[in-house]
C-alpha cells in the first residue's frame, strides 16, 4: 500500500463529512474541518460523470448508502485501500481491501 493510495478521497466524501460534522455540531465546526482537511496531505478526488455512473453502478448491487458507493467506486479505480469502521463495508469487502478501525 503506497502513500498515494493512503492520501485519495472522493470530494463527495468530503462532503458528506462536512454536512454531517455541520449537523451533528455545528456549522463553524465543519468549517474548521475544511479548513483542517485543506492542511492535510489529502488529494480530494473529482468525479467525471463515468464515475458517478460507475458509483450508481455499486450502490444498485450493493446496500451501501450513495455515498459510500463514491468511496467504493474511487478505491476500486484507483486500487486504493478504504479506511473505514462502518459496517456497511462488510458487504463489499470482495471488491476492494479494506483496513477496519
Amino acid at each position: 500500500m503506497s502513500s498515494a493510495e493512503l492520501s485519495r478521497v472522493n470530494e463527495i466524501n468530503v462532503g458528506e463529512a462536512l454536512y454531517i460534522i455541520a449537523r451533528t455540531r455545528s456549522l463553524a465546526q465543519a468549517e474548521d474541518f475544511l479548513h483542517r482537511f485543506a492542511m492535510l496531505p489529502i488529494t480530494p478526488v473529482c468525479n467525471a460523470f463515468a464515475d458517478v455512473l460507475a458509483a450508481a453502478r455499486v450502490k444498485a448491487q450493493f446496500p451501501l448508502s450513495y455515498a459510500d458507493a463514491f468511496a467504493i467506486s474511487t478505491a476500486m479505480r484507483s486500487h486504493a485501500t478504504v479506511v473505514t469502521g462502518d459496517l456497511e463495508f462488510h458487504a463489499v469487502a470482495h471488491l476492494v481491501e479494506i483496513l477496519w478501525l
